[in-house]
């Protein structure tokens, strides 16, 4: 009995064939899927870094108007700053002129008689006051109103020594006193109310 030989070296080559061609396929497949893949991956993140550059631009600008208003706020400080220095300095001017006047009048009502000024000097508050009398008692008096004024105070003797004005013996003296920014009431006043009281 004879057996038939079949040759399959065709068959198996065309399938060798077609695995190749399917293999082929799927990568290529594959391939273009995973393109596509990173291509959409790629969209999204650009997409997103493109929509926070927008938001950065944005923060950018609204903060580059902060600054501008600051600087501007910065600014009107400064001048409010400069406006009220300038009033203060005028209140101050308007006050010692006030104050000077004070001075003068007080002097005159205070001064003693037997006593003459020979310079008066201020610095600020202070008071220096340089001049004769005809005894110390004069002085000792002058000091006392001092005391006393609503607008004068502190009374600081310097110096007291014996001069000569016209040949006449007198004592020279050198003080200083304050001047008041605010007058104080006299003393009186309170124990008047308190006996009305």
């Amino acid at each position: 009995m004879s057996t038939a030989r079949v040759n399959l070296l065709p068959h198996r080559a065309e399938r060798r064939k077609r695995a190749k061609q399917h293999f082929a396929i799927v990568s290529a497949g594959t391939a273009v899927v995973g393109l596509m893949i990173i291509g959409l991956v790629h969209s999204y993140y650009a997409e997103r870094i493109a929509t926070q550059q927008g938001r950065n631009q944005f923060l950018k600008g609204e903060i580059a108007k902060l600054d501008t208003e600051i600087a501007e706020i910065d600014k009107l400080k400064d001048e409010i700053r400069a406006l009220l220095a300038r009033k203060q300095v005028i209140e101050t001017l308007q006050a010692d002129r006030a104050q000077t006047v004070h001075l003068l009048d007080e002097l005159v009502k205070q001064m003693p008689e037997g006593v003459y000024l020979k310079s008066l000097s201020q610095k600020g508050m202070r008071i220096q006051l340089i001049g004769y009398a005809q005894s110390n008692a004069r002085v000792s008096t002058l000091m006392r109103n001092i005391e006393a004024s609503r607008w004068l105070g502190s009374p600081e003797l310097i110096e007291v020594k014996a001069g000569s004005v016209e040949k006449k013996r007198v004592s020279e003296f050198n003080l200083f006193m304050s001047l008041k920014r605010e007058p104080t009431a006299p003393a009186a006043a309170p124990a008047a109310a308190a006996k009305k009281g």
